[in-house]
């Protein structure tokens, strides 16, 4: 069964850290573009941040620049989301998808995903 399970959601203060993670099961992620989004309460969904396994191209959206760090580790199947410096405004629930043979800011822009997680809660507190 093929699955993609976030974890390391949580509550923090603002300023603070989290590590989120991806696993996957069911596939493994060689071909695939790997791609972290947040959904805000009234908000739109946005592309965080994308990676392509195969070579580690990377792309992260402005709002993130400098703060968030994705990468990946091809022997466990599982990608993560590195956020620091957090901001109260990051708050959402954070979702992974993964979607194969896809350029990592077109993913990120215009996801057409072929997975995704079942999100987990990332809440900053001011």
């Amino acid at each position: 069964q093929v699955q993609l399970v976030e974890s390391g959601g949580g509550l923090v203060q603002s300023g603070g850290s989290l590590r989120l993670s991806c696993a996957a099961s069911g596939f493994t992620l060689d071909y695939y573009t790997i791609g972290w989004f947040r959904q805000a309460p009234g908000k739109e969904r946005e592309g965080v941040s994308c990676i392509t396994i195969s070579d580690g191209s990377t792309y992260y959206a402005d709002s993130v620049k400098g703060r968030f760090t994705i990468s990946r580790d091809n022997a466990k199947n599982t990608v993560y989301l590195q956020m620091n410096s957090l901001k109260p405004e990051d708050t959402a629930v954070y979702y992974c998808a993964a979607e194969a043979f896809r350029a990592v800011q077109a993913m990120c822009v215009s996801p057409e995903d072929d997975y995704w997680g079942q999100g987990t809660q990332v809440t900053v507190s001011s």
